[in-house]
């Protein structure tokens, strides 16, 4: 793929589409005024990010964080960007939440001293299916209807509702190849820089090779149906994906023009 040809595919990347956001978030402020935005706090503080780590539990599975952001409280906020919709979700956010727990929690700690952790979990559709924008869940006691505060809380965010909220006018954002709404000039500033400044286009021409060089060396089966949705995704020739991945590209193929109906 030539440089001309990157750029060209840089300019139809979105913020919601996995090698977009990766770049968006490596920005602090931006996580600060997205988390501040689905949060409702103003006052909201991201003291550290950490983006596109590969994390795995103590029997060798392993989880990719899109992005890992730290509070100026200590509380951990995981934002995850999901466009598939062929996944147990829910299922998806508890695991994440228990490998950063068991991560970010050192040995001896006191259970009180286990840090907060919060999912963000922002998706193209209303998979909960209650035509709200946002939806909170957290644990209630059955029998008397009381709050349970296990330091876990579950955000999920989609694009598909738009109920004329701060939050839903983000979405829109989300959703956009040219993002120009004032409510959020440091997601407006960092698109503009990745897909107009040479510097930005350099970084993202960087980002995407690094993907698909990484994409090729991945062990299972899985995750390089994943590339091949990912590779699709930016719109790279079908017959160069097969050649990486003759055995999986017709199941990632499929996959992928299942998200794009």
């Amino acid at each position: 793929m030539t440089l001309e040809e990157r750029i060209e595919k840089i300019k139809d990347l979105r913020p919601i589409d996995d090698v977009f956001f990766e770049v968006l978030a490596q920005d602090k402020e931006v996580c600060e005024e997205m988390l501040r935005t689905i949060m409702e706090d103003d006052l909201l503080t991201v003291s550290d990010v950490t983006v596109q780590s590969s994390e795995r539990n103590l029997y060798g599975r392993s989880v990719r964080l899109d992005a890992l952001c730290t509070l100026g409280n200590g509380t951990l906020c995981n934002i995850e960007v999901q466009r598939s919709n062929n996944d147990d979700h829910l299922r998806r956010a508890r695991y994440n939440a228990s490998v950063i727990t068991a991560k970010e929690t050192d040995i001896g700690t006191h259970f009180g001293n286990i840090p907060e952790v919060y999912v963000i979990y922002i998706s193209e559709f209303d998979f909960l299916k209650g035509g709200r924008t946002i939806y909170h869940i957290e644990k209630v006691i059955k029998e008397t209807g009381t709050f349970v505060d296990d330091g876990f809380h579950e955000i999920f965010v989609n694009t598909s509702v738009n109920d004329g909220t701060n939050i839903s006018a983000l979405m829109r954002c989300m959703m956009q190849k040219e993002v120009n709404d004032s409510h959020f000039p440091k997601l407006v500033n960092r698109v503009k820089f990745l897909k107009t400044s040479e510097g930005g286009k350099r970084v993202m021409c960087e980002i995407m090779e690094n993907m698909i060089a990484e994409a090729v060396n991945e062990a299972s089966n899985e995750e390089k149906t994943k590339a091949v949705i990912n590779m699709l995704r930016l719109k790279n020739d079908e017959d160069e994906v097969r050649k990486l991945y003759p055995a999986e590209f017709e199941e990632g193929k499929r996959r992928f023009l299942e998200e794009s109906n």
